[in-house]
């Protein structure tokens, strides 16, 4: 049985190798944003981190693995944020609201973590093979795709949600488009403003509007859907008593 003070030098050496390992991920996302990710190398990391490079592939093999470790840790925090914050939302359609909602704050706020996930989207496309995302993904989320299909499924029960949605589909193809808009306007940043005249979150934030209307049930539908079933649940009392 191991002692307080081996204990307490295990836990002291883990924080270290802890240390060591924000630093390199720190620095190669610096460098990522600033060069691109084609341009930098284990030499340029090596040196911008100031860990060792023999100490540096005790962590990472290559480059790519550190690429992927910045992508797991990113998709951990946002999917955690989301999760956070949808937890008390009325219906479907104020669920989805959130999610795209935060993705907006996150082209305002952390552009540099969006324009990394551009860059990445570009080399997995070169790359990487699907079941390496995929496999990530479950890491994260077991059953995303499930997810998405059950958040639809329960708008359209609720009436948030057009009943005549594809729960299979609608959810991708709404996130396809946001995630499309918001990696390549962090991608181009200034130059969009200067072309369009507005701010990057005032447009992908329209953009997430004009979705969000074209996915929304019926409110009347909705309203007249609750006070049938309100109606029902109260007959069926009656009938009990």
């Amino acid at each position: 049985m191991a002692t307080p003070k081996r204990r307490k030098a295990a836990g002291t050496y883990q924080a270290h190798r802890e240390r060591q390992r924000r630093r390199i991920l720190d620095a190669a996302s610096q460098l990522f944003d600033e060069r691109g990710i084609d341009r930098v190398t284990m030499a340029d990391i090596t040196s911008e981190s100031g860990v060792q490079a023999s100490t540096i592939y005790q962590y990472f093999s290559s480059k790519d693995d550190i690429v992927w470790a910045i992508v797991g840790e990113l998709m951990g925090e946002r999917g955690n944020l989301a999760g956070a914050a949808m937890k008390d939302a009325p219906n479907a359609l104020a669920r989805i609201t959130i999610l795209l909602g935060l993705m907006a704050e996150d082209l305002s706020q952390n552009p540099e973590k969006v324009r990394f996930m551009a860059q990445f989207d570009a080399m997995y496309a070169r790359n990487w093979p699907v079941e390496r995302l995929l496999a990530l993904e479950s890491q994260i989320h077991p059953e995303p795709f499930q997810f998405f299909r059950k958040l639809i499924k329960d708008g359209i029960a609720d009436g948030s949600l057009r009943p005549d949605l594809d729960p299979d589909l609608t959810m991708h193809a709404v996130m396809n488009a946001v995630i499309g808009a918001q990696r390549r306007l962090a991608s181009l940043g200034s130059k969009v403003e200067a072309e369009y005249g507005r701010p990057i979150d005032q447009l992908l934030r329209e953009s997430i509007r004009i979705l969000l209307l074209g996915i929304r049930g019926d409110t009347a539908q909705a309203r007249s859907s609750k006070r049938k079933s309100t109606a029902k649940s109260k007959t069926r009392k009656r009938s009990s008593s």
